[in-house]
C-alpha cells in the first residue's frame, strides 16, 4: 500500500520558518517583505487564490498590497501599475494573477515585471537562469515539488523521472530542475504529453511520475510500473451530482486505482497545491533579503 504524501504539515512547517525569518529580517534590517498582487476580472478560482495569498501574507507578517480590478481594466493600465510597483521600495515581489482577460497580453505584462521582483518565476530572465543552473526565482509549484522531494527524502539521483505535461508553469521548469547536477535532482528526465500516440509507453518507465497535464484521472494503474512515486499536480473539476457543489476536485491520476501500485502518492486535494503559496511567500522573503543577485 502506498505512502500518502500529505503536504499540509510540510507547508505549515515552511510557513512557520518563513514567519521566524521574517521577524528576524525586520528586527535586524528593518525590512518587512512586501508582496503586491493584481487581480483583473471575476474568475472564481483566481479570486480564491488571491484571497488565500492575502491571508497568508497577514499570517506571516508581510506587507501586502492587493489590487482587484474589473474585467475591462486595460493592458496599458496593467503595465502602468506594474511599473509603479517596480519603483516602490516597499514592494519586493509582484504577482499578476493569471489567467488575464484576453485583451491583455500576458507575455508583455510578465516581461514588464523586474526580474528581481518576479516571485512567480515567469520572467524570461528567471527562466533562462533556471535552465542554465543559476540562482533564480523558481515557479512556485515546481519549487514546491523539489521541497517535497527534499523533506520526504525521495531519492532522485539516477532515477528515471517522467514528467507528463509541458506547461511553462510546471512541466518545463520541473524537468529542468530535476535534470540538474544538484542534490534532490540529478535525475534522468523524460517529458511526455497528450500528443504521444501511446502515453503508457513512457509513464510505465517512470521511477517517479509527475502528472501535470490537466487531464482528470487519466492515469490509472495500467499507466504505472510497480513501486512508482507519483506526484500529482493536476487540479480538475469533475462533475459529480453527489456533491453539494455539483462537482469534486480530482487530480490527473486516478488516486484509488493508482495507490495500490505506487510506493508513494500525493492526494488531490491535500497534495502539492498546498506547497505553492508557501513557496510564493518564500520567494518573496528571498527577494526582500536580496538573496538572489541579478
Amino acid at each position: 500500500m502506498a505512502k500518502i504524501l500529505y503536504c499540509k504539515e510540510i507547508a505549515e512547517t515552511i510557513k512557520q520558518e518563513i514567519k521566524q525569518n521574517t521577524e528576524k529580517l525586520i528586527a535586524e534590517k528593518g525590512i518587512r517583505p512586501g508582496l503586491a498582487i493584481l487581480l483583473v476580472g471575476n474568475d472564481p478560482g483566481s479570486k480564491a487564490y488571491v484571497n488565500s495569498k492575502e491571508r497568508t501574507c497577514k499570517e506571516l507578517g508581510f506587507h501586502s498590497l492587493i489590487r482587484r480590478e474589473e474585467e475591462n481594466f486595460s493592458e496599458e493600465e496593467v503595465i502602468k501599475l506594474v511599473k509603479t510597483w517596480n519603483e516602490d521600495d516597499s514592494i519586493h515581489g509582484i504577482l499578476v494573477q493569471l489567467p488575464l482577460p484576453k485583451h491583455i497580453n500576458e507575455r508583455k505584462v510578465i516581461e514588464t515585471i523586474l526580474p528581481r521582483k518576479d516571485v512567480d518565476g515567469f520572467h524570461p530572465e528567471n527562466v533562462g537562469r533556471l535552465v542554465i543552473g543559476l540562482d533564480s526565482f523558481v515557479p512556485c509549484t515546481p519549487a514546491g515539488i523539489i521541497e517535497l522531494i527534499r523533506r520526504e527524502k525521495i531519492e532522485t539521483k539516477g532515477k528515471h523521472v517522467v514528467v507528463a505535461g509541458r506547461s511553462n508553469i510546471v512541466g518545463k521548469p520541473i524537468a529542468n530542475l530535476l535534470l540538474q547536477k544538484k542534490e534532490n535532482a540529478n535525475a534522468i528526465v523524460t517529458i511526455c504529453h497528450t500528443a504521444a500516440k501511446d502515453l503508457k509507453q513512457y509513464t510505465r518507465q517512470a521511477d517517479i511520475l509527475i502528472a501535470a497535464m490537466g487531464a482528470p484521472e487519466l492515469i490509472d494503474s495500467d499507466y504505472l510500473k510497480d513501486d512508482v512515486v507519483i506526484i500529482d499536480v493536476g487540479y480538475n473539476r469533475v462533475e459529480d451530482k453527489k456533491e453539494a457543489k455539483g462537482y469534486r476536485i480530482a487530480g490527473d491520476v486516478h488516486f484509488e486505482d493508482a495507490k495500490a501500485k505506487a510506493a508513494a502518492i500525493t492526494p488531490v486535494p491535500g497534495g502539492v497545491g498546498l506547497m505553492t503559496i508557501a513557496m510564493l511567500m518564500l520567494n518573496t522573503l528571498k527577494a526582500a533579503a536580496g538573496e538572489i543577485q541579478f
